[in-house]
């Protein structure tokens, strides 16, 4: 198994990390990708590889962070990107549901990085929430030009799934689709995606999926929670866990470019 959206660098796992982590390990999680929010988050993230085996990190700045977007911003990204264990450009995009930067500061942000990816070379780690359709306005001139995209944590429609995998983007899937109350559209359309086209991340420590059991006190996700997400996913889709599991873990080596 292999978390391609982990988010190590939180203080929700600062007294604990090198726990969560040999957890996940005796989960069966042979990889995580950890997830840079904004520039000096990337960095932490980074620097968190080189402390811990089977680690490897993204590069770039939210759409919640996208104010503080400059050309130093580029600078300090490009040069993240040069390292062996950065493997995609983000996690960027666009979220109109909260607008902790402006709609335009998100669509430079965003716009600059799949420029930046592009010119390396590098897959894109993606986030749209409440903006689909300018969300695609702005991906689309830069498809050809990018080896690779996933749009993490999806959450959207039928629609949005299908208008996605048009466009070759992998899907992310979280605990999200485990929570009987939101999750159940997402649930419904598990079986339409692509085994070629899924893959699966915890988000931790945020989205901890409902339906664990035994819930942990600290109400905390983890890396390790990714084998629930697994079996779940399995369930619902009408696959073999042992079969997707190796589908998803090539899927991870097809898009990024790591072994493990």
């Amino acid at each position: 198994m292999f978390d391609i959206g982990v988010n190590l660098t939180s203080s929700r796992f600062a007294s604990d990390l090198d726990a969560v982590i040999a957890r996940a390990s005796e989960a069966g999680v042979r990889g995580m990708l950890l997830t840079g929010t904004s520039v000096d988050e990337s960095e932490a993230a980074w620097q968190l590889t080189q402390e811990h085996h089977r680690c490897w990190s993204t590069a770039g700045v939210h759409p919640h962070d996208a104010s503080g977007w400059n050309e130093e911003s580029a600078t300090r990204l490009r040069a993240l990107a040069a390292r062996n264990e950065v493997v995609a450009i983000g996690e960027c995009g666009l979220d109109f549901n909260r607008n902790f930067s402006t709609p335009r500061q998100q669509e430079q942000a965003f716009t600059a990085q799949l420029q930046l990816a592009a010119e390396l070379e590098m897959p894109v780690f993606m986030h749209c929430r409440d903006a689909h359709e300018r969300f695609l306005a702005l991906l689309d001139p830069w498809l050809d030009k990018l080896p690779g995209a996933v749009l993490h944590c999806f959450t959207g429609t039928r629609e949005e799934a299908m208008e996605c995998l048009e466009r070759g983007l992998y899907l992310g899937i979280t605990g999200w689709v485990c929570d009987e109350r939101r999750g159940l559209a997402l649930r419904e359309l598990l079986p339409v995606i692509p085994a070629q086209r899924l893959l699966l991340e915890t988000d931790a420590p945020w989205l901890l999926p409902r339906d664990l059991k035994p819930v942990p006190v600290s109400r905390r996700n983890e890396p390790a929670f990714l084998a629930h997400i697994l079996e779940r996913v399995a369930h619902w889709r009408g696959e073999d866990r042992a079969w997707l599991e190796q589908a998803t873990d090539e899927n991870v080596r097809n898009l990024f470019g790591v072994a493990f």
